[in-house]
């Protein structure tokens, strides 16, 4: 502690024996930074995290004024709410930017507030919470979701629209919005053409109205830039005056005033669609990774677009050319392809579709205007019910029967053969009240589990139906039925999913609700089992009895045990689950720091050398040499190898071995670490190897201890070690189980 020294106050101001002995020590404790001032703002007391931040003596410090040590910006921000605090009475909180002393930039919030020592003297205390790792967060959710929200634009017109014109006007707004530019513009090329020519300029967006037509860039790409843009490379151009290119290119940029460009090339499967290209006019722009990633994404994303669209019409094409050269056919050949195409259509429709009720309007709707029927319709029936209900009907005239309920016994004639999957066709020998004569055509809809409805045309009395029109029938109710039974099954498995997922929910809520009920009772109950332990010693020495073997043990002893053990063991399983539901959200703290693991590892590793001799197994640690620092969450990284380290113990047998290996990742030896743990006499069944990660998963009859347990251990490894960036990977063969962590030496801030 630092506190300023009594004589080197003006005599009015001196503070009275029991301010100059406050017990401002006790403030050192704190972690954040906090430092007390006068009513001049000097410095009466800083602790050692106020004195780390702003580098320098604490002795040194005391008695300066705020505005001596910390930046301009920071110490007026401080003067303005001190002020207003020692005004008030209340505390300030305010934002403070400043650097440290390492020369890392800080974003602090500072709260300042007054108060009054023994002798009456008002004080200023303030006091900084370091606030710079949220600052990045919120940076880097704003750039995540203007990312999001281009490439949701772009994929909601590419969803309305197959026009590739409107799509890259669309793109390039977007674009120009996003990077924040004074003009963006699509060069179109022809992806079949390997020469020179291009299309040009097909969209353009530029930040002032009529900006665009005067200062066109006529770039006129040569084969060599062809070349460099189908092999996908970018350019990235932060000023052009300073960046090396041709000087005719140059030129060119310079004349419709470019500043800063960064073209990205649209490349498919080898081919040049165009350019997307970003200009800056009004200066010099440096391109951030992130932005050019996201224009990457843009344009895989407009190039699939534009490959769609002209496949799209390539295809409108081909068809219209295959239509004329059917027109020039023979009228039976014309009628065999007519319907070929029908059923084709027919069959991608109904195929393509999850709709029962899609299915079967495509199906009679097409085949009345294929075969030019009177009228269709199709039914689907209930075989326990033993009903046949028409589902849809098709006709231009004809009251409807849609929604009509028929009970089978009501007409064996006609179900008797659709039930065994039999087809036929009849004309009314009296004519029907609504229809009159007609000549029908009913076909079985079947798979090869059963019969799922008909379908049934209507056309005049004296036509029949030919052979041909027959067969189209028949394979479109055979597509209708595969499709019926398709869409059935995926309306029972999103259904199953739907169920599945509500469970999952049901279970993480009812056991994140519990372990959060839980916790306080079962904490209460271990502070009165601590007390009980207290009273118990100071009555009956408990301790002594404890020491003991078990056999030898009072009941009182054996007892307390128990209750200790139990206590602790449901303590421990409350933090398991509330440690994984913070894992599962995102919100599990992480706090990284340089970690010498060779250092480390030699003193924290005894505990379970201890526990593995007295298990009659060895424990050896084996470090390499040369170890690049690991920064890491420590806290996070020593909860990983106790869980490994604990299972390890627990599942070896009497007389194995354990071995925990440090070294450098042999394919990043400066950027990654790799942890091998290895146990003999133990193997993990193939068939379970893809569940032991799985919550509450143990495998069987693999406790040689018979110790029990939750099956959270390896639960919680995987989601730590994923936290901290890195891979858990475990391979088991005869008698011997490895269990290999990666991290990486430098923890993102991001994470």
């Amino acid at each position: 502690m630092s506190t300023l020294p009594l004589d080197s106050l003006p005599q009015g101001e001196r503070p009275c024996p029991a301010v100059a002995t406050a017990p401002w020590d006790l403030l050192d404790a704190i972690a954040a930074p906090l430092w007390i001032t006068d009513r001049h703002h000097r410095w009466l007391f800083l602790n050692a995290a106020c004195a780390s931040l702003v580098g320098g003596d604490p002795e040194a410090l005391v008695g300066k004024r705020e505005i001596d040590v910390l930046p301009l910006g920071a110490s007026q921000a401080v003067a303005a709410a001190g002020q207003r605090a020692m005004a008030s009475g209340e505390a300030q909180t305010f934002a403070v930017e400043m650097t440290d002393a390492t020369g890392a930039h800080r974003r602090l919030t500072a709260t300042a507030w007054r108060f009054l020592d023994p002798t009456g003297e008002p004080r200023l205390m303030v006091s900084l919470q370091d606030v710079t790792p949220l600052h990045q967060v919120e940076q880097t959710l704003q750039r995540q979701s203007e990312r999001e929200q281009l490439l949701g634009a772009i994929a909601q017109h590419l969803l309305q629209s197959l026009s590739s014109k409107d799509l890259l006007q669309t793109a390039v707004n977007e674009v120009r919005r996003f990077l924040r530019v004074d003009r963006v513009l699509f060069y179109s090329f022809d992806p079949n053409d390997r020469g020179t020519d291009h299309r040009g300029i097909v969209a353009e967006s530029a930040s002032s109205p009529g900006a665009a037509a005067p200062n066109q860039p006529d770039l006129s790409f040569g084969a060599a830039d062809l070349l460099r843009y189908r092999q996908e490379e970018i350019d990235v151009v932060d000023d052009i005056a300073t960046a090396s290119l041709p000087a005719a290119y140059r030129a060119k940029l310079e004349q419709a005033q470019v500043k800063a460009c960064l073209i990205m090339p649209i490349v498919q499967a080898d081919l040049l669609y165009g350019l997307v290209c970003a200009f800056s006019e009004s200066g010099p722009r440096p391109w951030a990774t992130w932005e050019v990633e996201t224009l990457r994404e843009v344009a895989t994303l407009v190039g699939g677009a534009i490959k769609q669209a002209r496949l799209y019409s390539q295809v409108q094409q081909l068809n219209t050319d295959l239509e004329m050269q059917v027109a020039q056919r023979t009228e039976q050949l014309q009628t065999a392809l007519e319907f070929e195409a029908t059923l084709k259509r027919i069959t991608d429709r109904v195929r393509d579709s999850l709709d029962v009720n899609q299915i079967m309007l495509t199906a009679v709707k097409e085949l009345t205007e294929a075969l030019d029927a009177k009228g269709s319709n199709t039914s689907l029936y209930d075989l326990e019910q033993g009903t046949s209900t028409i589902y849809y009907e098709y006709n231009s005239s004809s009251p409807s029967y849609q929604g009509r309920v028929a009970q089978m016994e009501a007409f064996p004639e006609v179900y008797h053969q659709l039930l065994n999957g039999q087809y036929f066709q009849f004309c009314s020998v009296e004519p029907n009240p609504v229809r009159g004569y007609v000549a029908m055509l009913a076909c079985p809809i079947v798979d090869d589990r059963g019969v799922l409805g008909d379908l049934w045309l209507i056309n005049g009395r004296d036509y029949g139906f030919d052979d041909i029109e027959i067969r189209l029938v028949q394979q479109v109710a055979n597509q209708c039925a595969i499709a019926i039974r398709q869409a059935r099954l995926y309306q029972a498995a999103q259904s199953q999913v739907a169920e599945l997922e509500r469970l999952n929910t049901l279970k993480d809520d009812f056991l994140s609700t519990v372990s959060h009920e839980l916790r306080t009772p079962v904490t209460s109950m271990r502070v009165a089992l601590q007390l009980l332990g207290v009273t118990l010693n100071q009555e009956f020495d408990l301790t002594a009895d404890l020491q003991k073997p078990k056999p030898e043990q009072t009941r009182i002893g054996r007892y307390f045990s128990i209750l200790q053990e139990e206590c602790e063991r449901e303590i421990s399983l409350i933090n398991d689950l509330l440690d994984l539901q913070r894992l599962d959200v995102g919100n599990h703290p992480i706090q990284p720091e340089p970690i010498l693991l060779d250092t480390w590892l030699a003193g924290w590793i005894d505990s379970f050398v201890t526990r593995a001799r007295s298990r009659d197994q060895t424990l050896d640690l084996v470090v390499a040499p040369a170890l690049p620092v690991l920064h890491t969450d420590l806290a996070s990284l020593e909860r990983v190898l106790a869980e490994l380290l604990n299972n390890a113990c627990k599942y070896t047998p009497p007389g194995e071995h354990i071995s925990l290996t440090v070294a450098a990742h042999p394919d990043a030896p400066d950027e990654q670490i790799a942890i091998a743990l290895t146990n003999t006499g133990v193997t993990i069944p193939a068939e379970e190897m893809p569940r032991i990660f799985d919550k509450f998963y143990r495998v069987p009859s693999a406790d040689p201890w018979k110790q029990g347990g939750t099956g959270l251990g390896l639960a919680l490894v995987r989601k730590l070690v994923m936290h901290l960036g890195g891979e858990v990977a475990v391979s088991s063969d005869e008698r011997q189980t490895c269990f290999t962590i990666t991290l990486p030496t430098q923890l993102a801030l991001s994470r």
